[in-house]
């Protein structure tokens, strides 16, 4: 395993999960990554976060994958073009978690979680009830090996969560600033379901940490998840990558950019004829600042002026009427 961290040539990862057309937002984080590090000449990564086998479709790669190419967004690392840290496809890292899901188990800072998604529903229900932010209870973390025993005698298969503890959790975002949060607040999060799958905010730290990943750009929804991510990288004493989170998409009402605004799919623009140096000058430009102050950029002109801190700062609405 690698842990070093050279911010002089920076390697970032653009990770879609392969369950639908490439949708404009996901498309501007595609960009500002691939600005960003061509900008400091580093290293693009093409991840596919695969691990959803109901809802991933390798058509949906395929598209994906012709879409980024139509919009000249190419990468050095990925699925097609094998790199030292691949496979790049999650559902072909599966033999690669049980090793660092183990050492969480043996710490005792994970346990098994036999609690049904009724179960936890309900829960949520009775929190938000009482005006009480949902999060987990915590109510499999104590239960002796004789309860453990009787769930599974019952056909419980469970989950295994971490246990977030108490200390409050802070780091610098490119974009936003410092941020802080509370630990207590959190709740046990998932590392692993019921079906052995790794979860999200699991997989994507070993997957970074293993390929070496220095900055991590992505969309502001993202931020919650962030001290998650952040616990598990000091339990393992991993480097965390720099984060930075743009701003989201909006419609044209100033709600969240969905197909009710029309056309929200990169191959929905490339079929009805847009040029794909318009669309990449649009998205680069909105919401975001560059020293130049004009409206059509050129490709090298947007990498050569594009700054991280300032990409996607303000809430952006995309209106391409």
């Amino acid at each position: 395993m690698t842990d070093q961290i050279n911010n002089n040539s920076p390697r970032v990862r653009f990770a879609p999960s392969p369950t639908g057309r490439l949708h404009v937002g996901n498309a501007r984080t595609a960009l500002f990554n691939w600005l960003f590090v061509r900008h400091h000449q580093g290293t693009m990564v093409l991840r596919i976060e695969d691990t959803d086998m109901a809802r991933s479709e390798e058509g949906y790669e395929r598209i994906i994958l012709n879409s980024l190419a139509w919009m000249g967004i190419n990468w050095d690392e990925g699925p097609d073009k094998p790199g030292p840290y691949g496979p790049y496809r999650q559902s072909e890292r599966l033999d690669i978690y049980p090793e660092f899901v183990n050492k969480l188990i043996e710490s005792g800072r994970a346990y098994p979680c036999y609690c049904t998604e009724e179960e936890l529903t309900i829960e949520r229900k009775m929190q938000m009830a009482r005006g009480v932010p949902p999060r987990y209870s915590g109510r499999c973390l104590h239960l002796t090996a004789k309860n453990r025993a009787a769930l599974e005698n019952e056909g419980r298969k469970p989950s295994i969560r971490f246990h977030c503890g108490t200390d409050q959790i802070k780091f610098h975002d490119l974009i936003k600033g410092d941020m802080y949060f509370d630990g207590s607040l959190l709740g046990d999060f998932i590392v692993v379901r019921s079906t052995g799958i790794p979860a999200y905010n699991f997989a994507v730290v070993i997957d970074d940490h293993l390929m070496n990943i220095s900055h991590v750009i992505r969309g502001e929804d993202h931020v919650s998840n962030t001290p998650f991510q952040l616990l598990l990288y000091n339990f393992f004493g991993f480097t965390p990558p720099q984060f930075g989170h743009h701003s989201l998409l909006l419609g044209t009402d100033r709600t969240k950019l969905s197909k009710r605004h029309g056309a929200t799919s990169v191959p929905q623009f490339e079929e009805d004829g847009f040029l794909a140096e318009a669309l990449k000058n649009y998205l680069a430009l909105l919401g975001g600042s560059f020293v130049l102050r004009q409206e059509i950029m050129t490709t090298e002109e947007l990498v050569t002026h594009f700054t991280i801190d300032k990409a996607g700062r303000s809430a952006a609405v995309f209106d391409m009427g």
